[in-house]
């Protein structure tokens, strides 16, 4: 018996070895590229809304489908990576609401050299570039493997500030009963600060240290991202494709800061298009719960 173990474990190094050796080799190759497509799916808290049908929640389900299930690529080399929704073409009469929907445009960045970062944006027709300094993230590894299709897959994890909006609570409340800012009172207690827990499947056989949205960090690529409500899964990866890939840095459009300090006033009025919509309604939701610059791609600039 303790002979089979000792041959087993040393099977074990062995190919653990082998895959080493052969990481190593593809990767000190002249050329080494790829692409990735990722499927997100993200859920709703159907629970806020139990005073709907069961048909209502499924039409609302439709609605929001848009939003909640998308796809993207991620091409990457050595040391650049872009990510990018993938746009699709409705057929002739199937087209449904339009919100949640890309326009093509837009991307995410990543230089591993100059660990620069720049998410490239278009709202409304206008271009910006978010630019910013590419911290390591605080990723914690672990022993645990398990496979996705092919490739070996080892798991890290961290802890990071939750910044996304509960849309859930938003859209159960339907801005019924949701208490307006008190603009005389300056010393409201802050709210706490809420942390997410983010967990990453990662493969040392392809080893490049990108992922996809804005994580990185880990020594290979990043195939499954699981955060709160949301589950990005990597559904198929080519290796040196025949066509050259082709990654450009963001060049156009105005560059701004991602913190940056909103005066409230300036983006006081609804933009008369929307008025008799449904972004009228999660507006009103909104702006009673959180600062106007959250929601500000739904307003009017100020005039200068």
């Amino acid at each position: 018996l303790l002979h089979k173990l000792i041959k087993h474990k040393t099977m074990k190094q062995l190919t653990t070895l082998v895959l080493l050796l052969f990481t190593m080799v593809t990767f000190s190759q002249k050329k080494f590229e790829g692409k990735a497509t990722y499927m997100s799916k993200r859920t709703m808290d159907m629970s806020r809304f139990d005073k709907m049908s069961e048909q209502q929640k499924k039409q609302m389900k439709a609605r929001f489908k848009n939003f909640l299930e998308k796809t993207y690529t991620l091409s990457f080399n050595k040391t650049e990576s872009s990510f990018k929704e993938n746009v699709s073409l409705d057929a002739p009469g199937t087209s449904g609401p339009s919100w949640g929907r890309s326009n093509g445009q837009g991307s995410i960045y990543k230089d591993l050299k100059s660990k620069e970062m720049i998410e490239d944006v278009e709202q409304f027709s206008k271009r910006f570039r978010v630019q910013e300094d590419m911290e390591l993230p605080k990723w914690e590894m672990s022993g645990e493997t398990r496979q996705i299709g092919q490739y070996t897959c080892f798991k890290a994890t961290m802890i990071k500030i939750d910044k996304e909006i509960d849309w859930g609570s938003i859209f159960g409340r339907r801005g019924r009963g949701a208490k307006k800012k008190d603009s005389t009172q300056t010393n409201q207690a802050k709210p706490p600060v809420k942390t997410q827990l983010v967990t990453a499947w990662y493969t040392p056989q392809i080893p490049v240290s990108a992922g996809p949205e804005r994580y990185w960090g880990l020594p290979g690529l990043i195939l499954e991202i699981n955060a709160g409500r949301t589950t990005m899964l990597c559904t198929e990866i080519v290796i040196n494709p025949e066509n050259a890939i082709e990654i450009k840095k963001p060049s156009k459009g105005k560059e701004v800061s991602r913190d940056v300090s909103i005066d409230e006033a300036a983006y006081s009025e609804f933009i008369p298009d929307y008025e008799n919509t449904y972004f009228k309604e999660v507006f009103d939701v909104l702006s009673s719960k959180y600062k106007l610059g959250r929601v500000r791609i739904l307003l009017k600039e100020p005039r200068s």
